[in-house]
Parts: structure tokens; C-alpha cells; sequence
């Protein structure tokens, strides 16, 4: 079969195959189940880059020992509001999943709580993890390091990784604000395909060897770096992120950092990650918290619209409206991904046979 379109198929269906397949792999039942909770959910918001095609390279990564099939994260260090999990090189989705429902636990006991991550990997997508804590009427924020792809305003090179952050925060009737962003100007992956092109792109993508913007994609990532997101700030952003998720962590950090993606993938990556939950409950009422959101949430969607502006959300709104449809209607996976789905069965024999009809 060749996946020459968009696929449309059931969550359930996508999350069968992404576990089966970790499972041929040998990982265990519950981390495979919990790595396609993390993957396929990601789908169903419509954030493709970071959902199920993954998946492949994960499974090189555990193939050729890098990730460890049978890794325990484990607590390694606590107190009574913060600990720290060494992921024990197992896939980063197990790791961060530990390590944020004990963020929730100790904040329901404390009031607030930190837990910090080292020897994981590459997590997957942060909103998935701070929607935990959302779900349980907890505000979350969720971030990772990375190898270092990003400049730093003035620099000639990359500084820090793309550090990516997220929070969620219950918000009453309404779905959780989710924000989930880069701490660069643009994903690595647009960059690519630019590149793969041969197209020009915006001179505030990249920059080059001499540190200058450049509109010149085929110099990325051998020689360019991508600009980091409204300059200055997004550079004080992504070093706040290293300190919490590789300085205080006990992870790798900047070039220390392992690439999760271009490596031999014979060796931990050691990227780290941190966490942080909120029990609005200790500090007002949790039904009064939820009214105040609702109040906050109308006001914005009631504001005055530019001309040409059909609405004002809020983040995460237009994810969760792509979840529900996906939930109700199926998920519809561009070609790329189901290239790399059909490599996928083909590494491991597991069928698709989830293709809907």
C-alpha cells in the first residue's frame, strides 16, 4: 500500500497500531499504552509534527539502544513539594507522564509542585502533559531542552535548544486554555521543507555562519540557526527553560544534550524536562477559579474584531475543536505521516489494518 493522500482513521485505530507497534519493539504494555496516549492524542489536536510521526524514529532509537526498551523512570529524589525522575533512558512520554501525575499529586498535598527530569528523551508534544493537570482542575506548565538549534540575539551560531513550553489551565465550561510554542521564530521542520524546495524563505527564520538573517534554506541546520522568537525574549525564555529542565534537573544541557534525531542512536540522549502543577483549590475555591475563567474567556471572545477577523480565540480553542471532530469523525493524517506509518509495519509487521473505509 502507498499513502498518496490524506488518511482519515479512528483514534482508537491509531492508537492500536502505535502501541502494537512499540510492544513488537519490546516495550512493555503499559509504557507502549501510555507513548500512544501521548502520540495519538497529539494527532487529534492536528499538531502532525509532533503526533505519530515520531513514531519511526523512536523505534531506531530503540533498536539501536539509545532508548532503552525496558527502562524504569524511576523518583529518584523528593520532597514535599518537588521531585526529581531520572527517566532511566526509557521513551521521554513515560518519564514526563511520571513525572507530571506526581507534580499533580504533591501540589494537591502542598498547594503547588516541581519535578524535574534528567536521562530522558525527546517527550513529544509539552500541552499533552500540562492537559493532565488540566483535567484535574490543576494549572500545568510542562517544558523541555533540546540540542542546541537556536541563536541567541548576536550570536554566530546556536546557543540553546528550541525549548519548548506549555501551559493549560481549567477554564470552567469552557475547554482548558492550552498554549504550546517554541522558543524559536519557526520550526526546524518548515526550515526542511523549504529547503528540500529549493524555496527562499523569510530573512526571520534563520540566521547564518556571520549571525546575519538570511533567506537561504540550504544552509540549515550544517551552518544556520534558527532566530529565536521575538528576539531578546525568546532568548531569555529558552534559558530560563534550560536552567529549569537541564541546570537544576541534573540533565545534559545545551550542547551536552544528545540529538534525539541524527545521532548514531546508540546512546542516551540525557535530555531533561520540568514540571510544574498548581491546585487553584488551595488559594480560592475551585468553582469560583472556574467562574472567574469563564468571565475572563466570554470577555475575550466578546471583544471588538479587526476588520477581515472572524473571531478571537483563546489557546488551545481551535485544537480542541480539531480534537472533538477527530474524536467524533476520525483523524485525517497528511501523506507524510502515513509514509512514515507504512514504514512503521513494514520495521515491524504489524499490519494497517486500520484504515478506515
Amino acid at each position: 500500500m502507498s499513502a498518496t493522500a490524506n488518511t482519515t482513521i479512528t483514534y482508537e485505530s491509531l492508537h492500536r497500531f502505535t502501541a502494537e507497534a512499540l510492544c513488537a519493539a519490546g516495550v512493555s504494555e503499559a509504557d507502549a499504552a501510555t507513548t500512544a496516549d501521548v502520540l495519538t492524542t497529539t494527532d487529534a489536536w492536528g499538531v502532525f509534527t509532533h503526533g505519530t510521526k515520531l513514531l519511526a524514529g523512536y523505534l531506531r532509537r530503540l533498536k539501536l539502544g539509545g532508548l532503552r526498551v525496558r527502562g524504569i523512570p524511576r523518583i529518584v529524589a523528593h520532597g514535599g513539594a518537588w521531585a526529581t525522575v531520572d527517566g532511566d533512558a526509557a521513551l521521554g512520554q513515560v518519564a514526563s507522564v511520571l513525572a507530571m501525575r506526581t507534580a499533580i499529586a504533591k501540589a494537591k498535598q502542598q498547594g503547588i509542585a516541581f519535578v524535574g527530569v534528567r536521562n530522558s528523551c525527546h517527550f513529544g508534544a509539552a500541552g499533552y502533559y500540562t492537559w493532565l493537570a488540566a483535567k484535574e482542575g490543576l494549572i500545568g506548565l510542562a517544558m523541555a531542552n533540546d540540542v542546541p538549534s537556536v541563536a541567541a540575539p548576536g550570536s554566530r551560531g546556536a546557543i540553546l535548544g528550541s525549548n519548548p513550553l506549555s501551559y493549560a489551565v481549567p477554564a470552567g465550561r469552557h475547554a482548558p486554555l492550552l498554549l504550546d510554542m517554541s522558543t524559536a521564530t519557526v520550526a526546524g521542520g518548515k526550515v526542511y521543507a523549504a529547503r528540500m524546495r529549493g524555496e527562499p524563505i523569510p530573512d526571520n527564520w534563520i540566521v547564518g555562519a556571520d549571525g546575519r538573517p538570511t533567506t537561504d534554506a540550504s544552509i540549515y541546520p550544517q551552518t544556520g540557526a534558527l532566530q529565536p522568537a521575538a528576539g531578546h525574549k525568546g532568548y531569555g525564555i529558552a534559558l530560563l527553560i534550560e536552567t529549569l529542565s537541564g541546570v537544576l534537573s541534573g540533565a545534559a544541557f545545551t550542547w551536552r544534550v544528545g540529538n534525539w534525531m541524527w545521532d548514531d542512536g546508540m546512546q542516551p540522549t540525557n535530555h531533561g524536562a520540568a514540571f510544574i502543577a498548581l491546585d487553584v483549590n488551595t488559594i480560592m475555591p475551585a468553582a469560583q477559579f472556574a467562574q472567574r475563567m469563564e468571565m475572563l474567556v466570554d470577555e475575550i471572545h466578546a471583544a471588538p474584531l479587526a476588520d477581515g477577523a472572524k473571531r478571537l480565540c483563546v489557546p488551545g480553542e481551535m485544537g480542541w475543536e480539531r480534537h472533538a471532530h477527530a474524536m467524533q469523525h476520525g483523524i485525517t493524517l497528511p501523506s507524510d505521516v502515513m509514509e512514515k506509518l507504512e514504514s512503521v509495519s513494514v520495521e515491524t509487521g504489524v499490519p494497517l489494518s486500520f484504515l478506515k473505509t
